[in-house]
């Protein structure tokens, strides 16, 4: 036996040492690759002084050009910078797609051990940044990590060294998820501590206060450029009127007039009245709303990949866009992955769609700015095959024309510039036609203050980001956002109560007012935290596993051992409502009943003993049963039949 188990040993200690190695030889060629790409760059841009004032000399060319002149109007810089550029630099610019960067603020070029499983998932997600930048010439991409402010300070200045040193000296822009809330989700947030932490979209929306979701906003803006970030994959103005959907949470919930006014101010908040050089530009989502999924299943997903409209309800879900977004000017818009079913001449993925793209969001509605598809719709990749709805069977060229076709200015999560210069070069289409997305994309840029400084402080970066005075506001947010459901004279909780506590990341922030205490008989007060139930995953997507989506309901096992705690003791329940869940038999036995969008248990302990009271109405009804969830039409709101608590629902202590 303990020569097997030697042998056993051996072999394993075999394996290890051969994987370290031939990673180690991926590792170091990987590394030697991307330092040949950075060694082809040219010189950083010099300075030049006219007149007493001084410029960056982009293009290296000893001249002041127009488009490196900041006092020349910005149609006339993008004329000339338009002018200058290749086909192959247009068509990197018309790409953003995801980069890694390591813990040292460094571009992400290489494989590295760590134990952080979002390294991991880079590693295999993302190509290195020297391809990207250097060699498909891209010059937007969206980060993934979540670093300290200074780490990723240092990546923005890191990566604007590089885009300095190409040719024309083009600024790179940087593009985040939301990253002010508690869900950490690759396909739709990033939790990111070292900043403020607020509700999600449907707390802010459950405060009802349009001058704190801009004062958020304006909160987050400064935040996202202390690091260097300067675009902002949200707000989802999508609506929440199919319970079952994944990503109700990232919504302002049903109603299409509470969503409009939330998005208007959450605009405002990161863009200032107009895009300028201390703004943030929001690329509002998900255009014509991404919310009516069949059955409720996500459109990142094949079986997802249907929106339906049997309450022949499509243009309220217009509303947030036209009565928000579009009013706040909001500086660009995503399209979603799903098929607008039977609401134009061909069933086809929204960015693939000219009559939704061209005839409704530029022709009818007047849009300008810039359109980027969805991530990953065109090629195949790690993560799984292109989300190409309605374009299956053709080929990866044929879907680029197909989407720029339709409107579409800009491609999420690809990296095929290639692919255009071949559409272009064979004739099908025109470099006019590439021309007018770059000019939109270049617009920006010019207008974020990009050409002149695309540099932050380091040192600042941590002062500004997650500082205090913004962390409380944060907090306050969270506790405004809390709605009180049921409340049989329990809350506020007096100072002193004995408390049993179970779903809580950090119980002891119940000694502030109270007592923790070990077993429910020994309690006053019997605490419980849940979260909203959900299906397990139809696929085997390594995504999926992160989008909760599908039941609502709490099984059998799970609602006796909910049950069997808070009937021993007076009890108050507190459920983290990511989606509409059924909470009709907890609501019978509980003494009082509290929904949170993402607060912390610091504020629920500082909402439920009355330090900071519950001001918050629900933004979507919460049905009684899953038979009237599955009777709803997945584009109509508020029609879950006879709901346990109606759309804007929630009491006060007083």
């Amino acid at each position: 036996m303990k020569k097997v188990l030697k042998i056993s040993g051996i072999v394993i200690g075999t394996i290890v040492v051969l994987i370290f190695l031939i990673f180690e030889i991926i590792s170091v060629t990987k590394s030697s690759k991307a330092k040949k790409i950075y060694a082809t760059l040219g010189e950083e841009a010099p300075v030049i002084t006219l007149n007493g004032k001084a410029y960056r000399d982009l293009n290296k060319n000893g001249l002041l050009d127009v488009y490196e002149d900041p006092d020349a109007g910005i149609e006339e810089r993008v004329g000339d910078l338009l002018g200058q550029m290749t086909l192959e630099e247009k068509a990197g610019t018309m790409f953003v797609s995801m980069i890694g960067m390591t813990s040292r603020g460094e571009p992400f070029d290489k494989p590295i051990l760590s134990t952080d499983p979002f390294d991991l998932l880079i590693t295999l997600m993302v190509p290195p940044s020297s391809e990207l930048l250097v060699t498909k010439k891209l010059n937007s991409i969206n980060i993934l990590n979540s670093y300290d402010p200074v780490i990723m300070a240092r990546f923005n200045n890191n990566v604007q060294k590089i885009a300095e040193r190409m040719r024309l000296g083009i600024p790179v822009t940087i593009a985040t998820d939301p990253r002010h809330q508690a869900d950490n989700n690759p396909g739709a947030s990033i939790l990111t501590t070292s900043f403020s932490q607020w509700p999600n979209q449907l707390g802010l929306a459950a405060t009802r206060d349009t001058l704190l979701v801009r004062e958020f906003g304006d909160i987050a803006r400064q935040e996202y450029r202390a690091v260097g970030i300067t675009v902002a994959l949200h707000p989802m103005a999508d609506l929440a009127t199919e319970p079952r959907w994944a990503r109700i949470n990232g919504t302002f919930g049903e109603d299409a007039e509470l969503s409009a006014m939330m998005t208007k101010a959450y605009v405002l908040g990161f863009q200032g009245d107009s895009l300028n050089e201390t703004s943030v530009a929001c690329m509002t989502k998900h255009f014509s709303g991404g919310g009516p999924q069949m059955d409720g299943d996500d459109a990142h997903f094949a079986y997802g990949r249907e929106q339906v409209y049997p309450g022949n309800n499509f243009d309220y879900h217009l509303i947030p866009f036209t009565r928000g977004a579009f009013p706040a000017k909001t500086a660009q818009i995503m399209p979603y992955y799903g098929i607008p079913m039977d609401q134009t001449g061909e069933n086809v993925g929204f960015a693939f769609n000219r009559e939704i793209i061209t005839g409704l969001l530029r022709d009818s509605l007047g849009f300008e700015g810039v359109v980027c598809t969805d991530w990953n719709i065109i090629t195949d990749g790690p993560m799984g095959g292109a989300r190409a709805w309605g374009m299956e069977e053709f080929t990866p060229l044929l879907r680029v024309k197909k989407v720029i076709d339709a409107g579409c200015d800009q491609f999420g999560g690809e990296y095929v510039p290639e692919l255009i210069v071949e559409l272009v070069e064979s004739g099908q289409l025109s470099e006019d036609r590439i021309d007018q997305s770059v000019r939109r994309i270049l617009r920006d840029k010019f207008r974020l203050g990009l050409f002149e400084n695309p540099y932050v402080d380091e040192g600042r970066a941590s002062e500004i980001a997650g500082n205090p005075q913004f962390v409380e506001k944060g907090q306050e947010a969270q506790a405004k956002s809390m709605v009180l459901l049921k409340n049989d004279g329990l809350l506020p909780l007096k100072n002193g109560a004995k408390i049993y506590a179970e779903g809580m990341t950090n119980p002891g922030a119940i000694g502030k007012y109270g007592e923790l205490v070990k077993d429910p008989s020994e309690a006053d007060v019997i605490l419980l935290r849940i979260a909203t139930p959900y299906s397990k995953p139809k696929g085997k997507s390594m995504i999926e596993r992160f989008f909760r989506q599908g039941q609502l309901y709490y099984n059998q096992e799970e609602l006796q051992e909910i049950i069997g705690l808070i009937e021993q003791k007076p009890s108050v329940v507190v459920a983290n409502l990511y989606r509409p869940a059924i909470l009709t038999e907890i609501n019978e036995k509980c003494d009082a009943l509290m929904a949170d969008f993402d607060a912390s248990d610091e504020v629920v302990v500082d909402v439920l003993f009355g330090s900071k009271p519950p001001h918050g109405k629900l933004p979507f009804e919460l049905p009684s049963s899953w038979e009237a969830v599955e009777k709803q039409l997945e584009d109509v709101p508020y029609d879950s039949e006879d709901p346990l608590y109606e759309f804007g629902y929630g009491l006060s202590y007083q």
